[in-house]
């Protein structure tokens, strides 16, 4: 019996085409690849951040979500598996990337695979996931698979020796085998947080 798993890819991309959202689609497309030599089909939903800007802020500022906003929310926290890229700005990720995982509830990530990647107009931002973006998804308590992909903007007009693509490989392999194990069906009923709301532990609360 083939078995069935769910991937959200986040892209905060900011342009229309970008460099982001060409390195999540490479990054979902290995790891559906990946999962497919394993007899796993793939339910795949990308979100693109630029698309719920008005929303997010308004959810920060309100502490409520619209239903665009809520469904895309509960996509990526009831995922099997999470890839999520940021462009670099100002040597950190962006503002949108983060807002996003802003308002999603600490509690709603626990234990989630993730495959983490960035792009950039230069190589020496190559060290953000690890110094900038890895923390965030600590703090999360999601499991970011150990090779991240950064791609600058020389990455794909020199991808002929393959470097870029074979990072690429590399991380969808690691991700598709933490999503194959995934232990995460039946952890995400409460994607909103509002048990530990409730409790005073937990949620998205406006300051």
């Amino acid at each position: 019996m083939t078995a069935t798993r769910r991937l959200a890819v986040v892209s905060g991309g900011l342009s229309q085409p970008s460099s982001t959202r060409m390195l999540a689609d490479r990054l979902a497309k290995a790891t559906v690849e990946a999962l497919g030599e394993r007899s796993i089909e793939v339910d795949l939903t990308t979100v693109e951040l630029r698309d719920h800007a008005r929303d997010l802020t308004s959810m920060m500022l309100t502490g409520f979500a619209s239903p665009a906003l809520e469904a895309t929310i509960d996509a990526v926290t009831g995922a099997d598996g999470l890839i999520a890229v940021s462009p670099v700005f100002s040597a950190s990720y962006s503002g949108l990337f983060k807002s996003f995982f802003d308002v999603i509830d600490p509690a709603s990530l626990e234990r989630m695979p993730v495959l983490l990647g960035a792009t950039a107009g230069t190589p020496r931002h190559s060290l953000v996931i690890e110094h900038a973006m890895r923390p965030i998804f600590a703090y999360l308590r999601a499991e970011p698979v150990a090779t991240g992909v950064f791609a600058a903007t020389d990455d794909w007009g020199s991808d002929a020796g393959g470097e870029l693509a074979a990072r690429i490989e590399r991380a969808a392999r690691q991700l598709a085998s933490r999503v194959e194990t995934s232990d995460r069906a039946g952890a995400n009923d409460d994607p909103w947080g509002f048990a530990n709301a409730a409790a005073g532990l937990g949620g998205f609360q406006p300051g």
